[in-house]
């Protein structure tokens, strides 16, 4: 009898022993189990964050690599032939898309740097005539501008920069990161770059017909009068300049902030097509829809969005601001800040927005140098544009790409009822 019970005891400590061991191998492959899940997960998020960069890098990528696909805003592509000649496109050779609003069909370009000389500095010294002052064509905030001619006949604008320290090197270095990498008809064309004892140059397309500021007011500069920019020449400067705005802000990603887009910083050719230029403040904004970078406050009085003045907070609507001053200025003759004025009238901004949305008031804040040009419809339609962008708050703000889809039909208008009547002068009347 008992060695029955010790052989029963035996058997049920045997079958506890079996059951812990069961027990001790189910837990331990459901531990290996949980560590695979892991590891599975983190190698999904390592992936994920590789491809997601590698995406950034095709849309804006970096000097050393091969030239990247078209972003998924891009334009459609050109047809052969314009392909084979997308380095040398300018505005002037699309005025008629302009025009007829069929600039749409034109493609953005992103290219590498393969297409930017760098140069001694004797060459330009050169070419420059030793950066006499019979050269010198302009004066900014970044150096001194100097017309030059290469040997091989181009005409160039080669600027010198005279910015001392860390922050003039930023800025070289910043606008010569992104014009080698970026191209639009609508931006300035980068040529060359010098970085050679001590000197930072420049070396860009020749614009002929210099800044927009000069000719918006001539009696500021050495040639004195009225501005003779008419109605629709300043509607398709105001569209130029918005196209390279919209391609800096959504064909790039992550967007471009110019930071510093006044009157001054949109260049004419000899037909008087615009490009923007100068891109030495110019940042990187962030790639989350309603995101901001933070930066220090930098850019020219009377056209800095009133919230990046007071907060840092840099976006893409900061430009879309400092483009409605430009508008303003196009449509009233001002520059956006002259405390000479009467009391009420030293700032455009502050001045001209209670009156932008009102039909009867916009005809009195109109350059008198725009008179009979324009149809007080077209006014109008133009004033909501810049009241639009000069909100006080950013969201109000349209994007960019809503500007120029508003500007586009009025140009085309404009140049349909020239076509249409060719020895038609413009109207007196405001209908």
């Amino acid at each position: 009898m008992s060695d029955a019970g010790g052989a029963g005891a035996g058997a049920g400590e045997e079958y506890k022993r079996e059951e812990s061991v069961a027990l001790l191998v189910i837990v331990s492959l459901a531990a290996l189990s949980l560590l695979s899940l892991i590891a599975a997960f983190a190698y999904y998020c390592y992936i994920t964050r590789k491809v997601s960069r590698r995406q950034q890098s095709l849309y804006l990528p970096k000097r050393s690599g091969s030239p990247p696909a078209p972003p998924p805003r891009a334009l459609p592509p050109p047809p052969p032939q314009q392909q084979q000649q997308q380095g040398k496109e300018s505005p002037s050779s699309n005025s008629a898309s302009d025009g007829a609003g069929a600039a749409a069909s034109m493609a953005v370009v992103v290219a590498g740097e393969r297409g930017v000389q760098v140069f001694s500095y004797r060459q330009l010294h050169a070419a420059t005539g030793g950066f006499g002052r019979a050269h010198m064509v302009g004066q900014g905030s970044f150096g001194t501008v100097y017309r030059g001619v290469l040997p091989d006949g181009r005409k160039v604008a080669v600027k010198l920069m005279d910015r001392p320290g860390k922050q003039g090197e930023e800025e070289f270095e910043m606008e010569v990161e992104l014009l080698s990498r970026l191209r639009s008809p609508y931006l300035l064309g980068l040529i060359g770059h010098c970085s050679e004892g001590g000197h930072r140059l420049l070396v860009y397309e020749f614009m002929a017909n210099g800044g927009l500021q000069e000719h918006l007011y001539p009696n500021r500069g050495s040639c004195g009068g009225i501005s003779k920019l008419d109605w629709d020449t300043r509607m398709r400067i105001a569209l130029q300049a918005a196209k390279g705005l919209e391609y800096l802000h959504e064909r790039v990603n992550p967007p471009v902030i110019h930071r510093d887009f006044k009157s001054s910083n949109i260049l004419l050719d000899k037909d008087f097509h615009a490009r923007v230029s100068d891109f030495g403040l110019a940042k990187l904004g962030s790639d989350k829809a309603g995101g901001h970078v933070s930066t220090r406050v930098l850019g020219t009085q009377g056209y800095v969005a009133p919230e990046y003045a007071l907060t840092g907070h840099l976006t893409t609507k900061s430009d879309v601001y400092s483009y409605g001053v430009v508008l303003l200025e196009l449509l009233t003759g001002r520059i956006p800040v002259d405390m000479k004025r009467p009391p009420g009238e030293g700032v455009l901004v502050n001045w001209a927005l209670p009156m932008l949305t009102d039909r009867e008031k916009v005809v009195r804040i109109l350059d008198p140098a725009l008179e009979g040009q324009y149809s007080l419809k077209d006014a109008v339609q133009v004033a909501a544009i810049a009241a639009m962008c000069v909100q006080p708050e950013a969201d109000y703000r349209p994007l960019m790409a809503d500007v120029v889809q508003s500007l586009v039909p009025l140009v085309k208008n404009r140049s349909a009822q020239k076509a249409c009547n060719p020895n038609v002068q413009a109207s007196k009347s405001l209908d």
